[in-house]
């Protein structure tokens, strides 16, 4: 064997781990090594933190949303931390503020600043973060909330649900990638921790918040901070808030650099959760959940360099570089009839999906390697998805 085919063939198992192997692992430790924790019927004061610039088009729908969740009134409030919005949100805000409900009218600074400003005006016992145009099921509160009657829980991510696409492969690769991030996170709170919580809806206990730093994702930064005090992170897939699927596939690759390159930053500033010493499977949850999976671009490229150069040594070769060619052939089909029936359907809609995370992940690292850091977010819209019963319509794409 050459030097090229161990290349190949080592690239090949990081692909595989990546993909395969570590959600195996995630499921098979779900199963063998539970750690179950205690859940009750509790009411703690609840704080209800959103951290919003320029969203005029569904801060109302938002509010009114919260406001009418299944939760005692006098233990349920909002803060809406308005980061220099310009666009009426305040205005928005303005007609509802009173017992319930507090504006901080801020100067555009970031989300950092807005989040860290609207916990010091949090009065609850529970923090719940949440994004402006994530709307709550009506015992969403009720259900994230009941972990925290175990004293070892310092955190509960909750349950993203997309709602179904009228449009757009990207929308049904997404869906499909978080309907199996869902189940990771499921067993991966059988036996531990989850390894973060997503920004639509978590919550941890006031007292382990600790203040975002600068171009971070704040979910993965908030979260994981529950984890390093050494309290555990469940996951509740009772606690849901429904959000759509992307929208316009130049803004949802602009979002995913966004996103991925924060997210790498957020794992260099934790990483002290690396330390299995200190953190144990956790750190090598970490590592794979995101940071492999993240950097897959990389093997996956070296795959795709080599088999040609490699076709010669064997059938297993030819057949790599068919494969690849036929997968990325119906990811570029999937890109050409995007806005079609017939691109939305998943054999093309998965393979688009996955080479435009990828591309964008292969941006983000380049990004990280430059030193070039991400510290405010930008609000981008599409035109609002179909409602679904029981829940508002909701927009394309979520602020990051």
């Amino acid at each position: 064997m050459n030097v090229l085919e161990i290349l190949f063939w080592l690239a090949v198992l990081l692909i595989a781990y990546s993909y395969a192997g570590f959600p195996a692992l995630t499921l098979l430790r779900g199963v063998l090594m539970r750690r179950p924790y205690q859940t009750g019927d509790i009411t703690p004061s609840v704080t209800l933190i959103i951290a919003a610039h320029n969203e005029a088009d569904v801060i109302e729908a938002k509010l009114q949303n919260v406001l009418s969740l299944d939760y005692p009134a006098d233990c349920l409030n909002v803060v809406i931390a308005s980061d220099g919005s310009t666009d009426g949100t305040n205005e928005i805000v303005q007609r509802y503020v009173g017992e319930r409900v507090t504006l901080l009218a801020l100067p555009r600074q970031g989300k950092a600043p807005a989040l860290d400003a609207a916990v010091k005006a949090a009065t609850g016992d529970i923090l719940v973060f949440s994004d402006a145009n994530s709307m709550y099921a009506p015992q969403a509160i009720r259900e994230i909330v009941r972990p925290f009657a175990d004293p070892s829980v310092g955190g509960v991510a909750g349950n993203q649900v997309y709602l179904d696409p009228e449009r757009g492969t990207g929308g049904d690769g997404e869906k499909t990638y978080w309907n199996f991030d869902r189940l990771l996170k499921e067993f991966q709170s059988r036996a531990g921790n989850v390894t973060s919580a997503t920004g639509a809806i978590y919550a941890i206990r006031r007292e382990l918040y600790q203040p975002v730093i600068g171009g971070v994702t704040d979910d993965f930064y908030i979260s994981t901070g529950v984890i390093a005090q050494h309290r555990r992170l469940v996951f509740s897939a009772d606690a849901i808030a429904y959000e759509a699927v992307a929208g316009e596939t130049g803004k949802e690759f602009n979002r995913k650099v966004r996103i991925t390159t924060r997210g790498l930053q957020a794992v260099l500033s934790r990483r002290e959760l690396l330390n299995p010493f200190q953190h144990g499977f956790y750190s090598l949850q970490l590592l794979s959940h995101k940071v492999l999976r993240r950097l897959v671009v990389l093997p996956l490229i070296v795959v795709f360099v080599l088999s040609p150069l490699l076709w010669a040594k064997g059938w297993l070769y030819r057949l790599a570089l068919l494969g690849q060619l036929a997968f990325y052939g119906l990811a570029a089909l999937g890109a050409l009839l995007e806005n079609t029936r017939l691109g939305q359907k998943k054999p093309l809609a998965i393979p688009y999906y996955f080479c435009m995370v990828n591309a964008a992940c292969l941006v983000a690292a380049a990004n990280i390697v430059r030193g070039r850091r991400i510290e405010r977010w930008d609000t981008e819209r599409s035109l609002p998805a179909a409602e679904t019963p029981g829940t508002p319509a909701m927009p394309t794409d979520r602020t990051i």
